[in-house]
């Protein structure tokens, strides 16, 4: 069977195929590298949108599409029937809970203000001194999965006070389920959305939602766009009531022109959290490991079911 990949570099990084296994990097969408027959698994481009799901007309025989994104809310619904659409569940823990790390930080510590100032040669003391800090701060992470984890491991060592939010409640675990949000929010000082994009979750970060956040708190969106309604949070933010740390945006890429990015108290990044040097070695160990799994007919890891 075929295994196509869009990284040359993975061929390398899969690990021991078996035998009659070949791996070709599709590289170009115009320049296929060989008959897409017998193309049995396959791996998209890393954030590929949903015009890559067009490739999918082209695959007569595909199985297998394996994703390098934790999110699969551009394939869900547009994979043929009888093909397994698997996402990559745990290789973007460490690079995301990074960033939701650092842009909390940077938040709290006004980093953004002392850049700007920087960039002026400004010695800025008086103006953003002293800064908010992390340490004693009430955490609520919206979206408990293995992201949601790596968050809280890392964040730890702030003495922070952490909720857990999940779709379901968790009650063993202490996870609460999305329906306490109302209760839970308004004692929230730093609010992390790691949620999948799904009917769900799409627009959940609405008016409501940001009214009943108290006033200063931050809100981190290291998880899709959509998930917040953008002229809510533009309407929210621009009257300077909260902040917010953004690696995401509706629409993404954010249009020059647009007002999110003057607000001082908003700090966007080109959703990078999961592009780090690590990623290529980590997703395609699970992409060899997820074709072994195949090749000798036993269950896949990280398949989507209902968004999931």
């Amino acid at each position: 069977m075929k295994v196509w990949i869009p990284h040359p570099a993975g061929v390398g990084l899969l690990g021991e195929m078996p035998p009659g296994v070949t791996v070709e990097p599709w590289t170009d969408p115009a320049a296929p590298p060989s008959d897409p027959a017998g193309v049995r698994f396959w791996v998209p481009p890393f954030l590929a949108g949903g015009d890559a799901t067009a490739m999918l007309t082209r695959l007569p025989d595909l199985a297998v599409v394996q994703l390098l994104s934790a999110g699969a809310d551009a394939w869900v619904g547009r994979v043929p029937d009888g093909v397994t659409l698997c996402d990559a569940r745990g290789v973007h823990d460490a690079g995301t809970a990074e960033w939701v790390v650092a842009a909390i930080l940077a938040q709290l510590r006004n980093f953004p203000a002392m850049a700007r100032a920087q960039a002026r040669r400004e010695w800025a003391y008086a103006d953003v001194a002293p800064t908010d800090e992390l340490t004693g701060k009430r955490v609520l992470i919206v979206g408990a999965g293995s992201i949601g984890a790596a968050v809280q491991a890392r964040l730890a060592p702030f003495d922070v006070e952490f909720t857990l939010v999940a779709r379901t409640a968790r009650p063993a675990e202490g996870v609460h389920g999305t329906d306490e949000l109302p209760r839970l929010l308004p004692t929230a000082d730093v609010v992390v959305l790691l949620v999948p994009l799904t009917g769900a979750t799409r627009g959940m970060v609405d008016e409501a939602f940001l009214a009943a956040m108290p006033d200063g708190a931050l809100l981190v969106n290291a998880a899709r766009g959509p998930v917040a309604r953008t002229e809510a949070l533009l309407a929210e933010l621009a009257g300077g009531r909260l902040r917010a740390a953004l690696d995401v945006t509706d629409p993404e890429p954010l249009p020059a022109e647009h007002p999110l990015w003057e607000l001082p108290n908003v700090l966007l990044t080109p959703h990078v959290a999961g592009s780090v040097r690590g990623l290529l070695p980590r997703a395609y160990r699970l992409v060899g490991a997820q074709v072994r799994r195949f090749a000798a007919g036993e269950p896949l890891v990280n398949t989507v079911v209902d968004g999931y």
